[in-house]
């Protein structure tokens, strides 16, 4: 097993390292690349791996980092990186058109917590801003990430929702980010905007994710809720190298695939295992439902290969993680909400 990551200097660059895939995907690139919402939780890792990867293969292209910028250490810290960024509010039309030309996009825009308080700005940039970036950038070729939310509920024993079973949202945030798909899909059926779209649950790193919400519970001695009783999970590195990789794979119709690790996870296995890493007793609530929020990746394995790091290795790093004092967003995934709201 790989050393244990004991800071954010090293976390930052195993969760940047290019793949062999990503190396290969980005010399088709036949211009600069721009990562719409590289200010969420994966933006900045993504976009300095795809600037390592143009430096490592001599590309004369750029990567650009679009976003508000309401943490200007964010944008300096891109910047250190060889990110050139641009400071824009995606939901002004004016602003978007004056947005760098680019037939290569990375759209990570969207909106999932506090969907409950403002469902109708979640709806804005879930739906509107989709309408704006595809019709400025009709001719690109743009990878979107999209969510496993899209997908029903499903029996765990089933295996999780593949790309071609019908959808189930629940709640605002997982209808609009149907409406997400439904926007570029139609501008690709109107305008042939090729696109990919990745259906993406749950990243892991060491800041955010399911294990870590699960490790600081059993930390702190909080009991762990079993209600949701298995989640999927892959490593942020492994799934930012698939959506650079998905660039490839852009098309008309919209090409679709869910991303996230082989297995399926029990959250009371988990949280056992980190009862026995931390040497605490796990205490639990709730009773495990026969359905959970599940998908089935088997088609990214078959053109990505297997993630590079296992549940494993990212069970042992987040304890290690936990176990140091390390650094947190804060940002709870709410893996256990069967109800949709966030």
């Amino acid at each position: 097993m790989d050393m244990l990551i004991t800071s954010e200097e090293d976390l930052d660059l195993r969760l940047s390292e290019p793949t062999p895939g990503v190396l290969a995907a980005l010399r088709g690139l036949d211009s600069d690349l721009l990562i719409l919402g590289v200010g969420g939780k994966m933006g900045p890792t993504l976009a300095r791996m795809a600037a390592r990867a143009l430096r490592d293969i001599g590309s004369p292209y750029t990567v650009y980092g679009i976003s508000r910028f309401s943490q200007p250490v964010q944008r300096e810290q891109l910047e250190a990186w060889g990110v050139q960024t641009v400071a824009c509010d995606l939901l002004d039309r004016r602003a978007v058109a004056a947005l760098p030309d680019s037939l290569n996009l990375i759209y990570m825009v969207g909106q999932k917590f506090g969907t409950g308080a403002d469902p109708a700005l979640t709806w804005a940039i879930n739906t509107y801003v989709p309408a704006l970036v595809a019709e400025r950038y009709s001719s690109a070729r743009v990878v979107v990430f999209s969510t496993g939310n899209v997908y029903p509920l499903t029996p765990v024993v089933a295996g999780g929702s593949q790309e071609g079973d019908d959808l189930g949202p629940q709640g605002d945030y997982a209808h609009s980010c149907v409406g997400r798909e439904r926007v570029f899909t139609y501008f690709s059926q109107r305008t042939g905007l090729r696109c990919a779209l990745m259906r993406l649950n749950y990243a892991i790193a060491l800041r955010y994710g399911v294990l870590v919400d699960i490790a600081r519970r059993v930390w702190v001695r909080e009991p762990v809720d079993v209600t949701m009783g298995a989640f999927n999970a892959i490593w942020q590195g492994d799934a930012n190298a698939q959506a650079l990789a998905l660039l490839s794979h852009c098309a008309v119709p919209p090409f679709v695939l869910n991303v996230t690790g082989p297995e399926t996870i029990s959250v009371r296995r988990v949280a056992e295992r980190f009862g026995e890493l931390f040497n605490i007793p796990v205490t639990f609530t709730g009773i495990e439902t026969p359905t959970a929020l599940l998908s089935n990746a088997a088609k990214s394995q078959y053109l990505f290969g297997y993630p590079g790091i296992t549940l494993p290795q990212m069970i042992a790093w987040t304890a290690s993680w936990v176990q140091q004092g390390g650094s947190f967003l804060d940002k709870p995934t709410h893996f256990e909400a069967r109800d949709g709201k966030y």
